[in-house]
């Protein structure tokens, strides 16, 4: 997976993310919504057999896009991990 700044401003930010999918990238657009210093957020997939979606991210105040970008995948790994760890336990592995 490789991702490409495609805009960086002082409150927006646009990033491609190669090799990923609709569900990584709805995952954290959701967990960017949360943010209540997010204006904007979404992602498009320009073309649907090049898996290259591209996420975009509008603050409103003084909060840099990085890091609501990085917190909200700090977020979505912390659900992953809880899901592993109960995972492992319904199904005693």
């Amino acid at each position: 997976m490789k991702v490409k700044v495609l805009k960086k401003l002082e409150n927006e930010l646009k990033i491609e993310i190669e090799g990923s999918s609709h569900g990584l990238c709805n995952l954290i657009t959701k967990r960017l919504l949360e943010d209540d210093g997010v204006d904007f957020a979404g992602y498009d997939l320009p073309h649907p057999l090049a898996s290259s979606p591209i996420i975009y991210v509008r603050m409103k105040g003084e909060r840099k896009p990085e890091a609501a970008l990085v917190d909200a995948v700090a977020k979505v790994r912390e659900a992953n991990d809880a899901f592993g760890k109960e995972l492992e336990r319904v199904l005693k592995v």
